[in-house]
């Protein structure tokens, strides 16, 4: 996700307001060398915004060394591994900076892709600062950019995919559920949480047919952070982190080896 949007909306939301929120399984390394190279795509939920460690030399695209791209590779002994997937990516982004690693000996692509394009982060602040009538007409927005525009761009983003890297084995990896629903949490209403959680239902649906239209497999990550949402009491999820808000509604390490690892590992 936009990782520079979202910090200046909640950093200006602190300073007002004073707000706060609260809120593993590991691939088996290969015992021969994985065929081909391995490149990683997408944006801050695969660059591994959230989880820590981040690579110094990949500035602002903040690309971690617990992001589950990272952990398969390590696993694994690929003849080549391209870590492109960069925070504040959108599917124009990945078309015009990501695909330059493809090629036809590629064997394995993962990507998380889609969630800037539907406005993950003007979602959230409004969804932070505002009423619950704001909230909801902020997720219908998204929602009718995820039916009419979004796949259209996802199709132009796996064609080209398909086109680089034609051998390949891709990796389509949805988002988590944000909210454990019912239970006694501060911060956002229920009402705000139900309907952020139904957004994310309803982009994962999108992604999963676009992807299963190309014949790439999609991940999906609901089942394996069910129970390490917010508001469970063992969340792999930041909720809004006043310490470093960038990290804010992004998986933890723990939700990269325990929620993202095993669902690539499932489906490469």
């Amino acid at each position: 996700m936009r990782r520079s949007r979202l910090t200046g909306f909640l950093t200006s939301l602190l300073l007002a307001a004073g707000l706060g929120l609260t809120g593993a399984a590991s691939a088996h390394a290969s015992d021969t060398a994985a065929a081909g190279g391995y490149v990683a795509l997408g944006d801050s939920y695969s660059s591994g915004v959230g989880a820590g460690s981040y690579i110094s030399s990949s500035g602002s695209c903040d690309r971690s060394t617990k992001a589950y791209p990272y952990l398969w590779n390590a696993a694994h002994s690929y003849s080549s591994f391209a870590f492109n997937a960069c925070s504040g990516a959108r599917t124009d982004d990945v078309l015009a900076n990501q695909l330059g690693s493809l090629n036809t000996a590629t064997s394995l692509v993962s990507l998380t892709i889609g969630g800037n394009d539907a406005g993950f982060s003007d979602v959230m602040t409004t969804c932070v600062i505002q009423s619950d009538s704001a909230c909801l007409s902020r997720i219908d927005t998204a929602r009718a950019y995820v039916a009419n525009t979004l796949p259209g761009k996802l199709d132009t983003v796996y064609n080209a995919i398909s086109a680089k890297a034609p051998s390949a084995r891709v990796v389509v990896i949805g988002y988590p559920r944000f909210y454990l629903l019912g239970q006694t949490c501060l911060g956002l209403s229920e009402t705000k949480r139900s309907a952020i959680n139904g957004a994310a239902d309803y982009i994962d649906t999108v992604i999963k047919a676009r992807a299963s239209a190309h014949n790439f497999a999609f991940g999906d990550v609901r089942n394996t952070f069910t129970g390490h949402e917010i508001c469970s009491g063992d969340s792999w999820l930041h909720s809004v982190n006043w310490l470093d808000i960038g990290t804010s509604y992004h998986p933890t390490a723990a939700g990269h080896s325990g929620g993202y690892l095993p669902v690539l590992t499932n489906a490469a």
